[in-house]
């Protein structure tokens, strides 16, 4: 095996929300538990979320769970599992009151509850009229979340591994999964962190773009190991672009400032969604605000001197409200836009922002790897929450603020989940002889080719092809183009070098190693989406307009080994309600 060994019950990879609402699940319960980070955990990416966290509270106007399920499932172009979706809405309200127990300073009422905010495709009576739902912390909910959790891993003890990168998943001859390969970033030094449970909350892959909201840290590390580990990816065509980034610089800028009362503007000054969406107007899902935005920008109706954006005013709610509900959006727009929003609009284009595919899990968070006539097969000893995973409470498009509410949910489900999983598996089992066969191959080939190709180049051309062909419209032929460039751009990725190790040797060696990773999520985008023959939520064809109910209601599953496609069934039975049936997705 050749590497050190440290065992532990439980090793999570990531230290987002996800990973340390886990973490604190299974720290509390007295485990031993390891959280590998490759940033210190308050700056993992959800501490850039802004606008909320979505929970019928009913704290400023009459909300209901059913009525925020309706709207994800609606959100979600009925390609979201209504069983998850049911799950999470019902224990929405419990998992925010838990987190304002643990201390989030969220923004408060008048009269001491909540502030909640509406937000795009938040209704009342199941799509009437807008509500406020989405609680928040002024346009720093995720900031406030992250500090929240993170304090009370400290206080539990959880054991932080940082600038620590998780390199592949060990599985053992059984296929159960046994713990993870990690790099120290700081030596370069290798180790086996051996784990009854292994827990992925790696965050989404918006780096796969050049144009994204998404950090630099965001690379589908979670995505990659369980690729080269042979689980699927599921749903990777659909990749949520937010209508607001900051045009040139894709700094995002929260959809909470529509939930103020900002709105959009041509060229011609014409408040242009009242066209597209006339009931909810700029507050309408991500997916339909993006596509208007890019029709007006096609159409000749763009700002500027290239007409390639368009304006979202803000200044007619005055400097008190935009000074305390939207303090950190007022700073973006200053240092990245070069415009104050208190007098002048914010010129915004769409970004690529939120990744709706990922790991397969059911909603323990278990991993599921269909293979063979067991569509519900778990892999043992493995689990996956946040955006790196696909429960699928999402679907095609997901409902603003409920990414932050995916995390605390299913990261406590998970949790919950891999502490019963431990008392019935004690015994931790033994790590097979070729452990660390893979990662030390992989890290082999960067050392010796060092001729190879540049990791900046390959990684810019594979963002550029992204860009081009899976954008906000897509064509088959578009889309097949696409596909054959990146599979060049895969074969490219085998070939790259680590070079100028003398300067930069451990920042240039992960970034190799996360253009694997990377790699294996441009390749799933571009296959599944040309394979998906039809339009829904994010996923748009031009050359196939119309949603295609009888013949694609159901998920992609990506298998890398060999690029195939297969597909499993969407879950429309929610657990004890009705179900909610496919309809036109009007707002």
């Amino acid at each position: 095996m050749g590497l050190p060994v440290r065992s532990f019950d439980a090793v999570i990879v990531g230290a987002g929300g996800a990973g340390l609402r886990a973490a604190l699940q299974l720290s509390e319960a007295g485990l031993k538990v390891a959280v590998l980070s490759k940033v210190f955990p308050t700056r993992s990416h959800t501490v850039a979320a802004q606008g909320g966290i979505s929970a019928a509270l009913g704290n400023s106007q009459e909300d209901n769970w059913l009525w925020h399920m309706y709207d994800t499932v609606k959100g979600s172009d009925w390609l979201g599992d209504q069983d998850a979706i049911e799950y999470m809405c019902r224990m929405a309200p419990k998992v925010v009151i838990e987190l304002e127990h643990f201390g989030m300073p969220f923004d408060r009422l008048d009269n001491g509850k909540i502030y909640q905010r509406p937000f795009g495709g938040h209704t009342q009576e199941f799509g009437a009229r807008p509500v406020q739902r989405a609680c928040a912390a002024a346009d720093r909910t995720g900031h406030a979340m992250l500090h929240t959790l993170y304090q009370r891993n400290v206080r539990a003890r959880t054991q932080f591994f940082v600038e620590w990168m998780a390199l592949d998943l060990v599985r053992d001859a059984d296929g159960d999964v046994v713990g993870v390969v990690a790099l120290e970033m700081e030596t370069g030094e290798c180790m086996i962190l051996q784990a009854r449970a292994t827990l992925l909350a790696t965050g989404g892959a918006g780096r796969i773009f050049a144009s994204s909201t998404n950090a630099f840290i965001n690379t589908g590390d979670g995505l990659g190991m369980c690729a080269r580990a042979g689980i699927p990816l599921e749903d990777m065509e659909f990749w949520q672009f937010h209508p607001t980034g900051v045009a040139g610089a894709g700094v995002l800028i929260t959809e909470g400032v529509r939930g103020e009362g900002g709105y959009l503007l041509n060229s011609n000054g014409e408040r242009f969604m009242e066209r597209y969406a006339p009931t909810v107007k700029d507050l309408a899902s991500r997916d339909v605000v993006s596509r208007a935005m890019a029709v007006e920008i096609y159409e000749g109706r763009g700002c500027g001197p290239n007409k390639d954006h368009v304006l979202l005013k803000l200044d007619h709610l005055g400097p008190e409200v935009i000074n305390h509900r939207l303090p950190g959006i007022r700073e973006i727009a200053i240092r990245f836009g070069g415009v104050d929003p208190i007098k002048d609009p914010i010129p915004v284009v769409p970004t690529c922002h939120y990744m709706m595919g990922g790991i397969p899990t059911n909603i323990s968070g278990q991993v599921v790897a269909p293979h063979g006539t067991s569509p519900d097969e778990v892999v043992p000893g493995l689990w996956a929450m946040g955006e790196c995973a696909c429960v699928s409470v999402h679907g095609a498009n997901r409902l603003g603020t409920n990414s932050l509410l995916d995390l605390v949910v299913f990261g406590k489900a998970a949790g919950d989940h891999a502490i019963e999983w431990l008392k019935a598996n004690p015994v931790q089992k033994p790590l097979p002889a070729n452990a660390a066969d893979l990662s030390l191959s992989r890290l082999a080939r960067l050392d010796g080719q060092k001729d190879g190709e540049s990791v900046t180049d390959v990684g810019r051309d594979m963002r550029n092809i992204i860009q081009r062909h899976a954008g906000v419209f897509r064509t088959g032929e578009v889309l097949t183009e696409g596909v054959s460039k990146i599979r060049e751009v895969a074969e490219r990725v085998k070939r790259t070098a680590i070079k100028d190790t003398s300067k930069v040797f451990n920042t240039a060696r992960v970034e190799a190693l996360e253009l694997d990773n990377l790699i294996e999520v441009a390749m799933s985008t571009l296959i599944t989406a040309h394979t998906r023959t039809e339009s829904r939520g994010a996923h748009a064809r031009d050359d196939f307009p119309d949603r295609d109910d009888a013949n694609w209601m159901k998920h992609s599953l990506y298998y890398s080994e060999d690029q195939r496609v297969e597909f499993k069934p969407v879950r429309l039975k929610p657990l004890t309600v009705d179900s909610i049936p496919p309809k036109a997705r009007v707002y």
